[in-house]
């Protein structure tokens, strides 16, 4: 058993040197495949962790007041509140409070705000709705409040970020079944030159009794041998640059929106779990392909 597989992947390594050209074409079409799905994996697993960030404050209604409303306006403006048909509660949220959730939410950024002269956030109340059905017209009714400056509801914010989420799901899923059999057919051409060039051993072999597995193991090695390359390469193309996004555009994203980015460990490790899978399932599979034309099966 080890020297029939030592004999598979020695005679798999062979066959791509005697290859390189169109080995290396198969290499390439498959990681630029894995890069783009890599490209689109980070934004939509970032996107939606943007969202179920939000999706937190998805049943409140901060309501910011105007620098010159008092606490007795401020006041009459909770128990009016309160007493809306659907709201939960109403709690004041003074300015400091709302720095020192931003600051919870910046982590290890946070003493960037401590260079803040002043504090810059305005007082507010937070609405908190009972039935998320009549969430929409409670933040109406919370714009015609006298004495406030602006109302922040999260609702839209989330379905905007989930309709971009699903679009991009869409086209990943689109643009990677076209990239896997553009990749599927590259490997399988590239297994047919090899096939081509060994016919008289082949036949050789089948006279002398080899098995069509004994025959097809070092081509079927051969494509796996190529999607884990072309898995490894995208990994660490990606891993590269992604750490570096995080480094210089991270701590950007939460000083501006208080979400931070998908931490670069937990990307590489799934994404080479992922890549793995794909560029293993397409090399085997033109490997396949190539073969059942080829060999009898």
């Amino acid at each position: 058993m080890m020297s029939r597989f030592g004999y598979t992947i020695k005679q798999a390594f062979r066959q791509i040197f005697r290859n390189r050209a169109m080995t290396l074409a198969s290499v390439f079409a498959i990681t630029a495949m894995l890069l783009i799905l890599g490209i689109f994996f980070l934004l939509i697993i970032n996107v939606n962790t943007a969202a179920e960030s939000v999706k937190k404050d998805y049943n409140t209604i901060e309501v910011f007041m105007l620098e010159e409303t008092d606490e007795t306006r401020t006041q009459q403006i909770i128990n009016d509140v309160t007493t809306w048909p659907n709201v939960a509660a109403a709690v004041y949220r003074s300015k400091d409070q709302a720095m020192q959730i931003l600051k919870d939410r910046w982590g290890d950024s946070a003493y960037l705000l401590d260079t803040l002269e002043s504090n810059p956030l305005p007082n507010s109340i937070v609405i908190t709705v009972a039935d998320l059905e009549s969430a929409d017209k409670v933040a109406v009714k919370a714009k015609n409040i006298q004495g406030i400056e602006d109302v922040k509801y999260y609702k839209d914010t989330v379905d905007k970020l989930l309709k971009v989420t699903n679009g991009m799901k869409i086209a990943a899923m689109i643009i990677m079944a076209f990239l896997v059999v553009v990749s599927i057919v590259v490997v399988s051409n590239t297994i047919k030159l090899t096939v081509f060039a060994r016919s008289e051993e082949i036949t050789i072999m089948k006279y002398v009794g080899a098995t069509n597995w004994f025959i097809r193991g070092p081509f079927l090695a051969e494509g796996i041998i190529i999607g884990i390359v072309s898995a490894l390469v995208s990994v660490g193309m990606i891993a590269l640059v992604y750490t570096r996004v995080i480094d210089t555009v991270g701590p950007g994203l939460v000083r501006i929106l208080s979400v931070p980015l998908v931490p670069a460990d937990f990307m590489i490790i799934n994404l080479i779990y992922i890549f793995l899978s794909l560029g293993i399932s397409i090399g085997a599979w033109g490997s396949i392909i190539s073969m059942r034309r080829f060999l009898d099966t």
